[in-house]
């Protein structure tokens, strides 16, 4: 319980820092790059969702607070790689594929999760998930290149990798990739 207690009183520090500095900005509007239909998910510049029978290897991805259990992942370019993630920490994680720019616009979408309460630190509102955010768009969050997971879940992501693109795995949640939690993925 101890351990809980610290990996918390980390958590809230980090996220109290992120949220004052981000207190100042503008709420971001959702555009084609976000939520339910976004993340890069349909772009061919990142890949795109891939067929389980195309599939020729498994990477297992541990997420915990606040890291993954991999800092780089290589693949070959056309490569269809089925990713097993699983999340042993005691808060909300994410893993996402996408390009830093997507990831940086991201987070702001994933901080206004948390001030419309469809986030919390160990939970996902799912009900608040639904809620329109304007021009039909809603806070789901199902795109094909990315989970978002509570505690002791798990799930897969099935991605085709581009030939020639900077690509990055990351967590989003409010003050997570700022504390380090993302790795390159190395195309070869």
């Amino acid at each position: 319980m101890p351990s809980f207690k610290k990996s918390l009183i980390r958590h809230i520090a980090t996220s109290t820092v992120l949220l004052s500095t981000l207190a100042g900005m503008q709420a971001p509007a959702f555009a084609g790059a976000g939520h339910s239909g976004g993340h890069g998910g349909a772009s061919t510049d990142i890949g795109m969702p891939g067929q389980l029978s195309d599939v020729r290897r498994t990477i297992r991805i541990v997420m915990e607070d606040n890291f993954f259990d991999q800092e780089k992942i290589i693949v070959r370019a056309g490569e269809t790689v089925r990713f097993m993630i699983e999340n042993k920490g005691e808060f909300v994680h994410e893993f996402n594929i996408g390009t830093a720019a997507m990831h940086a616009d991201h987070q702001k979408e994933m901080f206004m999760m948390m001030e419309h309460g469809a986030l919390e630190a160990d939970k996902i509102n799912m009900a608040m998930m639904e809620m329109d955010m304007g021009n039909g768009m809603t806070m789901k969050h199902d795109d094909p290149n990315s989970v978002l997971l509570e505690p002791g879940q798990s799930a897969e992501v099935i991605w085709t990798f581009p030939k020639d693109t900077e690509l990055e795995f990351a967590c989003n949640v409010p003050g997570h990739y700022e504390s380090g939690m993302m790795g390159k993925i190395r195309l070869q």
